[in-house]
């Protein structure tokens, strides 16, 4: 289906952005393109309206009360410029990973090294919170054997970057719309695959999941192949702290009773990991996308 004029313009203007940004930022040292990409966040977010509204919504449904109308919009605001930041770690990974390398520290390796060990292939749980991008680089620097799954972007160009940009840091792309098998594949040779759980699309096979205590339409191909498998499903996160510097977080492998019934296996097993996962965005707030239409899918009566 061809782009209306007005459509082909505008991303075509957005990739020429996407292009001077990749260019400057990786000419400039690594302190001045985030002091850069923080203003640029913080930009964005007095330019966004509706953005601010629907992260007010959704930080007012999960959180009531409890947060002041300030604290929301802090939190709010705070998201824009971390992710600005984020992006142009992002965007000078093909020349200066080494530097964004040494900034990392992780916290619980251990888990993700007993599940992949046994050989039979792991899930990488997460969500859109810190830099997830940067998570999967970083552990495929580590030696392992990492794919992500990703839905491919609207424009062909930019999808073009995000997938050289990924395999030049070691990982191994694969788009929502690939057939199955290259998962289980990938899987199989024992290795490690990164999914986000916290979207609502009807593209995946999902099931609605309380997230925050409201149901919520949640992927749950993952935990379907890791019950069929025997793949281990390890909730992961890589989050921004002081200094420009990054904590990759890795939680204990999700373990449960098992029933023998594959959906029920695979409901209880993806409810576990929306809870890890609701636990690392409780603890770092400002990092996870809540100008996202999480809820926007509802359960039919």
């Amino acid at each position: 289906m061809a782009l209306r004029p007005g459509k082909k313009i505008k991303n075509s203007s957005v990739y020429l952005l996407t292009i001077s940004l990749i260019w400057l930022f990786n000419v400039l040292p690594r302190k001045a393109s985030i002091a850069i990409g923080g203003a640029l966040g913080k930009l964005a977010w007095r330019m966004l309206k509706r953005d601010r509204r629907r992260a007010d919504e959704n930080l007012l449904r999960v959180y009531g009360e409890k947060l002041t109308e300030v604290q929301r919009e802090e939190i709010c605001r705070s998201f824009f410029i971390n992710s600005g930041r984020n992006l142009v770690d992002v965007l000078r990974f093909k020349r200066h990973f080494d530097e964004i390398k040494a900034s990392v520290t992780v916290e619980g390796i251990e888990h993700f090294d007993a599940a992949y060990r046994r050989g039979k292939g792991m899930f990488g749980v997460t969500g859109h919170l810190g830099n997830f991008e940067l998570l999967a680089a970083y552990v495929s620097s580590l030696g392992y054997k990492i794919a992500v799954i990703g839905r491919e972007m609207y424009d062909r160009r930019l999808d073009a970057l995000l997938v050289s940009n990924r395999e030049a840091v070691g990982l191994v792309n694969i788009a929502t719309t690939d057939s199955p098998k290259r998962i289980i594949e990938h899987l199989r040779k024992g290795g490690a695959i990164g999914v986000l759980i916290d979207i609502d699309s009807m593209r995946v096979r999902s099931a609605f999941v309380p997230f925050f205590g409201v149901p919520a339409n949640t992927p749950i191909g993952q935990s379907v192949i890791a019950v069929k498998t025997g793949a281990a499903l390890v909730p992961i996160a890589c989050v921004r702290e002081s200094e420009n510097r990054y904590k990759v977080i890795v939680k204990p492998e999700i373990l449960f009773d098992r029933t023998g019934d594959v959906e029920k296996d695979a409901f209880t097993a993806t409810v576990l990991c929306t809870r890890a996962l609701e636990e690392m965005i409780d603890r770092y707030r400002d990092q996870w996308i809540w100008i996202h239409t999480r809820w926007n899918t509802r359960p039919t009566k």
